[in-house]
């Protein structure tokens, strides 16, 4: 996410050094009076607190193209979709999923100790406090990368933002998800008709071929509309039935 101007100098709240790097939480006065909270990972400004409206587009985009999935078979109701969210950020997405009913288990995959622990007792509590209570969502501290290539957990919808986009990566280790190894681990955790959500600063029409290739279908993008540069996206494709 390109990082917002019109922002005051910031101050930093926390700086832990994990097996993964730095990563820093910090805090600025946004132009409207707010508080902006920024999560810096390796000098790598990932998200902040300003907006949000591409977070909440990659959880809604995930459950459109599931409502358009074919009807199932005669007998009895279907369960809820369940969801993987890679990456808990500045926790708009697990925040807008849980307000929704239409979601079953909720399942977010965050490597970073400190970004957890910034929601369950620091500033970002404000944000995401009641997904976290809510009995659907389950934290898994691990790596996004490893969970996909090692876990038999299925869902019906993945929605990835855990880089700056497909070709902008945090860590060099992240360049295996969007791979044609990571891609098929993705895959494989997806139920028939499941989709495939990946947030990025920018569209990447080599990713898309990327997508196709690994066997997806339906690939496409959604713009979201920025104040400065070019839109953010959300790149979509569905593991066939």
């Amino acid at each position: 996410m390109v990082m917002p101007s019109n922002l005051s100098a910031p101050r930093t709240l926390d700086r832990r050094e994990g097996p993964y790097g730095e990563v820093v939480l910090r805090e600025r006065g946004g132009p409207d009076g707010r508080v902006v909270h920024e999560i810096i990972a390796n000098g790598c400004f990932l998200m902040d607190t300003s907006d949000g409206r591409s977070e909440r587009l990659l959880v809604e985009a995930a459950l459109r193209v599931l409502a358009g999935r074919p009807d199932p078979p005669t007998g009895p109701a279907p369960q809820p979709p369940a969801l993987l969210i890679g990456g808990l950020g500045a926790g708009f997405s697990l925040a807008h999923a849980a307000a929704d009913p239409a979601w079953g288990r909720i399942a977010v995959v965050e490597r970073e100790q400190a970004i957890i622990d910034w929601h369950r007792r620091g500033p970002l509590r404000a944000i995401s406090a009641g997904a976290l209570a809510d009995p659907r969502t389950v934290i898994l501290h691990t790596d996004l990368v490893a969970y996909v290539h090692n876990t038999s957990d299925t869902y019906d919808a993945l929605c990835l933002d855990i880089d700056n986009g497909p070709d902008w990566t945090v860590t060099e280790d992240n360049e295996n998800l969007y791979s044609p190894a990571g891609l098929a681990a993705c895959a494989r955790r997806l139920r028939a008709g499941g989709v495939l959500a990946v947030w990025s600063a920018q569209p990447s029409t080599d990713f898309e071929e990327s997508l196709r290739n690994a066997g997806f279908s339906g690939v496409r993008t959604e713009e979201v509309r920025v104040a400065r540069g070019v839109p953010d996206v959300v790149h979509l494709a569905v593991r066939p039935a």
